[in-house]
């Protein structure tokens, strides 16, 4: 990674009037949660089975095995901090460089790095509802059942969810997800390969220009990329921070 693409990156974030952030897994591997398409991710590990675990028409016959995850990505989570990409992005965001955060995680990292305006298309572990009474309940509740390895109910017996997206649901924020990349005059492309729709749709509709940091390529074939870096994210934005 050359100081040039540094100096190229930063002078498209001081240039611009309008940035917005789409991030992806990648950005958290740093902080110890594997890429769950990556070499030691749930997909190619198959430690759990991602077809259980994720499915909504299985989670509601049979809970148990999306709590088994559950208990060991919550216990994961207590022990992770944002990454110095995190961090850095919730600087620029206050420093009014970055609009908002749109984000296919689902570990809250953004929000603990303190960025204000984060879009989680996937949902997340912060906030669930009862199924059947629609009880809301906050993240210390559900996480204190969570880890005593008892499956979530209500006190109406319904079965406890949380807010993120299974397959069969619908993505959160699309629509406005949407309406950020078409008015975005530069767009970020952080940590994500681009195969996850709709999300993955999302660089298509940016009028302005792009760029991509992640630490493999991405098959992004647009004529409105202006620079793509393949590194470590951390590496990069350490670097671009102290450009800036």
């Amino acid at each position: 990674m050359s100081n040039d693409l540094v100096a190229r990156c930063s002078e498209l974030i001081l240039q611009s009037k309008n940035t917005v952030v789409l991030t992806g897994a990648g950005i958290s591997t740093n902080a110890g949660i594997p890429d769950f398409r990556g070499p030691q991710g749930l997909y190619t590990s198959r430690l759990y089975d991602a077809e259980k675990i994720f499915d909504i028409a299985y989670f509601l016959k049979d809970p148990k095995p999306f709590y088994e995850f559950a208990h060991d990505f919550i216990a994961l989570e207590s022990t992770i901090k944002p990454t110095v990409t995190h961090n850095a992005l919730a600087a620029l965001e206050g420093a009014g460089k970055i609009h908002a955060v749109i984000t296919q995680n689902i570990d809250g990292l953004h929000q603990k790095a303190g960025s204000q305006k984060v879009l989680d298309m996937h949902g997340n572990f912060l906030k669930s509802h009862c199924l059947k009474c629609r009880k809301a309940f906050d993240y210390r509740e559900l996480k204190s059942m969570v880890l005593q390895h008892v499956i979530p109910h209500c006190s109406c017996r319904g079965i406890i969810k949380p807010d993120i997206v299974f397959f069969g649901e619908d993505v959160k924020y699309y629509h406005q997800s949407l309406e950020l990349a078409q008015s975005a005059d530069l767009f970020f492309v952080i940590g994500t390969s681009c195969v996850v729709y709709p999300a993955a749709s999302l660089p298509q509709f940016v009028p302005g220009k792009i760029v991509i940091i992640n630490n493999s390529k991405v098959e992004l074939n647009m004529y409105n990329v202006a620079l793509e870096i393949e590194s470590d994210m951390d590496v990069f934005f350490n670097k671009l921070m102290d450009t800036l």
